[in-house]
């Protein structure tokens, strides 16, 4: 599909009379703002249309309902002092924007050389990202927010699916509550991940509502992994990273798995 088809799609689901919809043809980005008060988000659509072969109308239900949810998360009535067990960290790739869209820093720190870590606000149904203002705002300090947060997510369910493949275990994390990814830095999992794997533990990031985790025994389960990882990423709405980490030493080193492990010839 042409990105010029998935916006007609989405101008006819999102069309609303408190709502304006622009088209940067250049960008091939779909701009939806509340005419009120002039807030909005952008929708990338060259990306989207690529995924819209495989997944059709559940990525439009999924868009829809992400553009619907983060405009209403977009009021100026939330407040943070009180609602700290709703502040959660959030898994993004090293090139999501740093700032709004209006231009105002978000807070983040850097995590991997792939990933950053942004902080936000739980509102049930979507969250809303913490920007450096609202912060100063609040009179809450950068500490304060990278420990409430590192808190709440270990309180979060590490309930997975396991499945073998290549002779190696994979562990899916994929609880769909906007955290999924966030779980990679509850320092406990990792290590007890780490203390049962009988070969290398592996990690990967590949989109924000999933983790996997594989117990390498074998250089099979390299290219599964990286497979694996690929196959997430690609499908994902909100996609992080496409590299895998290995997981020693307390640290996640990025992985090459392609090049480190071509497939060998029967």
């Amino acid at each position: 599909m042409e990105p010029k088809d998935l916006r007609k799609l989405l101008e006819e689901r999102l069309q609303s009379e408190d709502r304006e919809l622009t088209y940067n043809k250049k960008e091939e980005k779909l701009r939806i703002e509340t005419k009120c008060s002039g807030k909005g988000m952008s929708l990338s659509l060259k990306g989207l249309a690529a995924k819209y072969e495989e997944r059709k109308e559940s990525l439009l239900d999924e868009i829809v309902h992400h553009v619907e949810e983060t405009l209403k998360a977009m009021n100026d009535n939330q407040e943070l002092s009180g609602s700290e067990s709703n502040i959660f960290p959030v898994i993004r790739s090293g090139s999501f924007p740093s700032e709004t869209e209006s231009g105002v820093p978000l807070v983040f720190d850097e995590h991997t050389g792939e990933t950053r870590i942004y902080y936000a606000l739980d509102l049930g149904k979507s969250y809303r990202l913490i920007d450096k203002n609202w912060l100063e705002k609040e009179g809450m300090t950068k500490e304060t927010l990278q420990e409430v947060s590192r808190f709440n997510v270990r309180g979060l369910s590490t309930e997975m699916k396991t499945d073998t493949v290549a002779g190696c275990t994979f562990y899916f994390l994929n609880t769909n509550d906007g955290y999924d990814a966030s779980r990679v830095l509850n320092q406990s999992l990792l290590e007890e991940m780490a203390s049962k794997a009988k070969g290398e533990l592996a990690v990967a990031i590949p989109h924000q509502d999933v983790l996997i985790f594989a117990d390498i025994v074998n250089e099979r389960g390299y290219d599964a992994l990286a497979q694996l990882t690929m196959h997430f990423f690609s499908n994902g709405l909100v996609p992080v990273t496409g590299l895998p980490f290995i997981y020693e030493d307390g640290k996640l080193e990025p992985v090459f798995i392609l090049a480190k492990n071509k497939p060998k010839e029967d």
